[in-house]
Protein backbone atom coordinates (compact mmCIF):
# COMPACT_ATOMS: atom_id res chain seq x y z
CA UNK A 1 0.00 0.00 0.00
CA UNK A 2 2.85 2.21 0.40
CA UNK A 3 3.86 2.34 -3.30
CA UNK A 4 0.42 2.81 -4.00
CA UNK A 5 0.22 6.22 -1.74
CA UNK A 6 3.70 7.08 -3.64
CA UNK A 7 2.30 6.20 -6.88
CA UNK A 8 -1.07 8.46 -6.55
CA UNK A 9 0.38 11.05 -4.86
CA UNK A 10 3.13 11.43 -8.05
CA UNK A 11 0.34 11.17 -10.23
CA UNK A 12 -1.57 13.89 -8.22
CA UNK A 13 1.27 16.57 -8.18
CA UNK A 14 2.08 16.22 -11.98
CA UNK A 15 -1.85 16.77 -12.87
CA UNK A 16 -2.17 19.67 -10.31
CA UNK A 17 0.86 21.33 -11.56
CA UNK A 18 -0.95 21.61 -15.13
CA UNK A 19 -3.54 23.44 -14.67
CA UNK A 20 -4.31 26.44 -12.01
CA UNK A 21 -7.94 27.99 -11.62
CA UNK A 22 -8.49 31.29 -12.33
CA UNK A 23 -10.94 33.56 -9.05
CA UNK A 24 -14.02 33.01 -10.91
CA UNK A 25 -13.27 28.45 -11.45
CA UNK A 26 -12.82 28.98 -7.36
CA UNK A 27 -15.70 31.11 -6.46
CA UNK A 28 -17.88 28.30 -8.35
CA UNK A 29 -15.78 25.44 -6.88
CA UNK A 30 -16.66 26.84 -3.27
CA UNK A 31 -20.52 26.82 -4.28
CA UNK A 32 -20.36 23.50 -4.91
CA UNK A 33 -18.37 22.66 -2.48
CA UNK A 34 -20.29 24.03 0.14
CA UNK A 35 -23.85 22.24 -1.01
CA UNK A 36 -21.67 18.93 -0.82
CA UNK A 37 -20.82 19.33 2.70
CA UNK A 38 -24.79 20.41 3.29
CA UNK A 39 -25.79 17.59 1.95
CA UNK A 40 -23.31 15.19 4.06
CA UNK A 41 -24.26 17.04 7.12
CA UNK A 42 -28.33 15.37 5.51
CA UNK A 43 -26.62 11.86 4.82
CA UNK A 44 -27.36 12.19 1.46
CA UNK A 45 -24.80 11.16 0.07
CA UNK A 46 -25.21 10.07 -3.46
CA UNK A 47 -26.07 13.93 -3.75
CA UNK A 48 -23.36 15.36 -1.68
CA UNK A 49 -20.90 13.35 -4.58
CA UNK A 50 -22.48 15.07 -7.04
CA UNK A 51 -22.20 18.26 -6.11
CA UNK A 52 -18.44 17.62 -4.40
CA UNK A 53 -17.69 15.92 -8.70
CA UNK A 54 -18.78 19.32 -10.11
CA UNK A 55 -16.56 21.49 -7.30
CA UNK A 56 -13.46 18.90 -8.74
CA UNK A 57 -14.35 20.53 -12.20
CA UNK A 58 -13.20 23.83 -11.62
CA UNK A 59 -10.88 23.64 -9.36
CA UNK A 60 -9.13 20.40 -8.72
CA UNK A 61 -6.53 21.65 -6.37
CA UNK A 62 -8.55 22.13 -3.23
CA UNK A 63 -7.82 19.55 -0.75
CA UNK A 64 -11.12 19.93 0.76
CA UNK A 65 -13.27 18.60 -2.24
CA UNK A 66 -11.23 15.15 -1.70
CA UNK A 67 -11.61 15.01 2.02
CA UNK A 68 -15.13 15.36 1.99
CA UNK A 69 -15.47 12.83 -1.39
CA UNK A 70 -13.31 10.87 0.95
CA UNK A 71 -15.99 10.92 3.90
CA UNK A 72 -18.88 10.30 1.37
CA UNK A 73 -17.28 6.89 0.11
CA UNK A 74 -16.37 6.16 3.43
CA UNK A 75 -20.08 6.21 4.70
CA UNK A 76 -20.95 4.83 1.10
CA UNK A 77 -18.72 1.42 2.14
CA UNK A 78 -16.41 2.42 -1.27
CA UNK A 79 -13.27 1.64 1.30
CA UNK A 80 -10.89 2.22 -1.65
CA UNK A 81 -12.18 5.32 -3.27
CA UNK A 82 -12.27 6.77 0.11
CA UNK A 83 -8.43 5.53 0.54
CA UNK A 84 -7.50 7.29 -2.79
CA UNK A 85 -9.61 10.11 -1.81
CA UNK A 86 -8.11 11.31 1.17
CA UNK A 87 -4.70 10.36 -0.07
CA UNK A 88 -4.91 12.80 -2.90
CA UNK A 89 -6.29 15.99 -0.22
CA UNK A 90 -2.83 14.96 1.88
CA UNK A 91 -0.78 15.18 -1.65
CA UNK A 92 -2.28 18.61 -2.06
CA UNK A 93 -1.77 19.45 1.58
CA UNK A 94 0.58 17.43 3.37
CA UNK A 95 -0.28 18.82 6.90
CA UNK A 96 -3.95 17.97 6.18
CA UNK A 97 -4.32 16.43 9.39
CA UNK A 98 -8.13 15.35 9.52
CA UNK A 99 -7.43 13.43 6.38
CA UNK A 100 -4.24 11.45 7.79
CA UNK A 101 -5.95 11.18 10.68
CA UNK A 102 -9.42 8.82 8.19
CA UNK A 103 -6.41 7.46 6.00
CA UNK A 104 -4.72 5.91 9.23
CA UNK A 105 -8.49 4.61 10.77
CA UNK A 106 -9.01 2.84 7.36
CA UNK A 107 -5.36 1.20 8.00
CA UNK A 108 -7.12 0.39 11.81
CA UNK A 109 -10.12 -1.04 9.77
CA UNK A 110 -7.77 -3.33 7.84
CA UNK A 111 -5.37 -4.08 11.01
CA UNK A 112 -2.35 -2.41 9.55
CA UNK A 113 -1.28 -1.48 12.52
CA UNK A 114 2.24 0.36 11.70
CA UNK A 115 0.73 2.28 8.69
CA UNK A 116 -2.35 3.57 10.57
CA UNK A 117 0.08 4.80 13.41
CA UNK A 118 2.08 6.87 10.80
CA UNK A 119 -0.24 8.97 9.81
CA UNK A 120 -2.12 9.49 13.25
CA UNK A 121 1.35 10.69 14.20
CA UNK A 122 1.29 13.03 10.80
CA UNK A 123 -1.91 14.24 11.95
CA UNK A 124 -0.65 14.76 15.63
CA UNK A 125 2.85 16.83 14.15
CA UNK A 126 0.71 19.67 13.00
CA UNK A 127 0.74 22.23 16.06
CA UNK A 128 -2.28 23.64 14.45
CA UNK A 129 -4.57 20.64 14.34
CA UNK A 130 -7.15 21.63 16.72
CA UNK A 131 -8.04 18.20 17.94
CA UNK A 132 -5.02 16.13 17.79
CA UNK A 133 -6.89 13.68 20.72
CA UNK A 134 -8.58 12.06 18.29
CA UNK A 135 -5.38 10.66 16.13
CA UNK A 136 -3.93 9.98 19.90
CA UNK A 137 -6.93 7.83 20.56
CA UNK A 138 -6.49 6.23 17.50
CA UNK A 139 -2.65 5.45 18.08
CA UNK A 140 -3.89 4.58 21.17
CA UNK A 141 -5.73 1.62 19.89
CA UNK A 142 -3.39 0.87 17.28
CA UNK A 143 -0.29 0.35 19.86
CA UNK A 144 -3.25 -1.73 22.38
CA UNK A 145 -3.81 -4.24 19.27
CA UNK A 146 -0.42 -4.37 18.67
CA UNK A 147 0.31 -5.02 22.85
CA UNK A 148 2.77 -2.66 23.01
CA UNK A 149 1.03 -1.35 26.27
CA UNK A 150 3.33 1.51 27.36
CA UNK A 151 3.12 3.42 23.51
CA UNK A 152 -0.55 2.68 24.13
CA UNK A 153 -0.54 4.41 27.61
CA UNK A 154 1.59 7.24 26.54
CA UNK A 155 -0.76 7.98 23.55
CA UNK A 156 -3.68 7.88 25.75
CA UNK A 157 -1.62 10.40 28.05
CA UNK A 158 -0.92 12.96 25.43
CA UNK A 159 -3.83 13.28 24.35
CA UNK A 160 -5.59 14.23 27.37
CA UNK A 161 -2.32 16.49 27.65
CA UNK A 162 -2.93 18.09 24.42
CA UNK A 163 -6.97 18.43 24.66
CA UNK A 164 -7.94 17.95 28.27
CA UNK A 165 -11.37 18.87 27.57
CA UNK A 166 -11.91 16.14 24.83
CA UNK A 167 -15.30 14.12 24.60
CA UNK A 168 -13.06 11.28 24.32
CA UNK A 169 -11.58 11.56 28.02
CA UNK A 170 -14.45 8.78 29.45
CA UNK A 171 -13.46 6.67 26.48
CA UNK A 172 -9.36 7.27 27.28
CA UNK A 173 -9.92 6.65 30.60
CA UNK A 174 -11.40 2.92 30.13
CA UNK A 175 -8.57 2.01 27.71
CA UNK A 176 -6.16 2.85 29.92
CA UNK A 177 -8.19 0.99 32.83
CA UNK A 178 -8.17 -1.87 30.51
CA UNK A 179 -4.67 -1.80 29.88
CA UNK A 180 -3.58 -1.67 33.58
CA UNK A 181 -5.83 -4.98 33.54
CA UNK A 182 -4.25 -6.68 31.17
CA UNK A 183 -0.90 -6.28 32.84
CA UNK A 184 -2.47 -6.98 36.22
CA UNK A 185 -2.12 -3.71 37.76
CA UNK A 186 -6.07 -3.52 39.54
CA UNK A 187 -5.04 -0.68 41.88
CA UNK A 188 -4.47 1.31 38.81
CA UNK A 189 -7.03 -0.33 36.68
CA UNK A 190 -9.64 0.72 39.30
CA UNK A 191 -8.40 4.29 39.17
CA UNK A 192 -8.77 4.79 35.26
CA UNK A 193 -12.02 2.83 35.35
CA UNK A 194 -13.62 4.81 37.92
CA UNK A 195 -12.85 8.02 36.17
CA UNK A 196 -14.04 6.46 33.01
CA UNK A 197 -17.78 5.44 34.76
CA UNK A 198 -17.80 8.97 36.47
CA UNK A 199 -17.17 10.91 32.99
CA UNK A 200 -20.03 8.59 31.37
CA UNK A 201 -22.06 6.47 33.81
CA UNK A 202 -23.52 4.58 30.67
CA UNK A 203 -19.79 2.59 30.10
CA UNK A 204 -21.19 -0.92 30.92
CA UNK A 205 -18.18 -2.10 29.52
CA UNK A 206 -16.02 0.01 31.81
CA UNK A 207 -18.53 -1.59 34.41
CA UNK A 208 -17.89 -4.83 34.20
CA UNK A 209 -13.70 -4.55 33.67
CA UNK A 210 -13.91 -2.09 37.02
CA UNK A 211 -16.07 -5.82 38.65
CA UNK A 212 -13.17 -7.73 37.46
CA UNK A 213 -10.81 -5.78 38.97
CA UNK A 214 -12.56 -5.43 42.12
CA UNK A 215 -12.23 -9.75 42.07
CA UNK A 216 -8.90 -9.43 41.25
CA UNK A 217 -8.20 -7.57 45.13
CA UNK A 218 -10.90 -9.50 46.59
CA UNK A 219 -13.18 -6.55 47.07
CA UNK A 220 -16.43 -8.54 46.75
CA UNK A 221 -18.99 -5.93 47.91
CA UNK A 222 -17.28 -3.24 45.06
CA UNK A 223 -17.73 -6.15 42.44
CA UNK A 224 -20.95 -6.95 43.37
CA UNK A 225 -21.79 -3.39 42.79
CA UNK A 226 -20.04 -2.96 39.48
CA UNK A 227 -21.37 -5.74 37.62
CA UNK A 228 -25.19 -4.73 38.80
CA UNK A 229 -24.32 -1.88 36.85
CA UNK A 230 -23.32 -3.49 33.92
CA UNK A 231 -26.67 -5.39 34.34
CA UNK A 232 -28.81 -2.51 34.80
CA UNK A 233 -26.98 -0.83 31.48
CA UNK A 234 -27.21 -3.51 29.10
CA UNK A 235 -28.58 -6.72 30.37
CA UNK A 236 -28.49 -8.49 27.09
CA UNK A 237 -25.13 -7.75 26.06
CA UNK A 238 -22.41 -10.09 26.21
CA UNK A 239 -21.09 -8.42 29.04
CA UNK A 240 -24.43 -8.12 30.92
CA UNK A 241 -24.47 -12.25 30.37
CA UNK A 242 -20.98 -12.59 32.11
CA UNK A 243 -21.75 -10.09 34.66
CA UNK A 244 -24.96 -12.00 35.52
CA UNK A 245 -22.97 -14.79 36.40
CA UNK A 246 -20.27 -13.57 38.10
CA UNK A 247 -23.01 -12.18 40.28
CA UNK A 248 -24.82 -15.47 40.38
CA UNK A 249 -21.76 -17.22 41.46
CA UNK A 250 -20.94 -14.14 44.46
CA UNK A 251 -23.94 -15.00 46.02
Amino acid sequence: MKKAEKLISLCILVFLASCAPTALQKEQSEAFLHKGISFIELQQYPNALKELMEAEKYNSQDERIYYHMGIVYHAMNMKEKAFESFLRAISIKNDYSEAHNFVGTLYNMDRKWDEAIDHFNKAVANPLYTTPALPLYNAGWAYYSKKDYNKALDSYTRALQREPETVLRPQIQKFMGIIYFDQADYASAIKHLKQAVTLDPNLFDAYFFLGESYLKIMDKTSAKKAFQSVIDLAPKSSFGKKASYYLNSLK
